[in-house]
């Protein structure tokens, strides 16, 4: 498989939403309060258990 590699130049930013009090809303639309509460957050993955009975 090649790899493809892009130049900062060549890349296009990227915005990050996130849901806040039931709807969705760009990151970068936070003051600078809630933009520090935004990377205090702690983000997981939850996993599948099994029942064992």
């Amino acid at each position: 498989m090649k790899k493809i590699h892009l130049k900062d130049n060549e890349r296009q930013p990227c915005e990050i939403w996130t849901r806040v009090m039931g709807y969705h809303r760009p990151v970068s639309s936070f003051n600078i309060g809630k933009k520090g509460e935004h990377e205090e957050r702690k983000f997981f993955r939850e996993c599948v258990t099994v029942n064992q009975e």
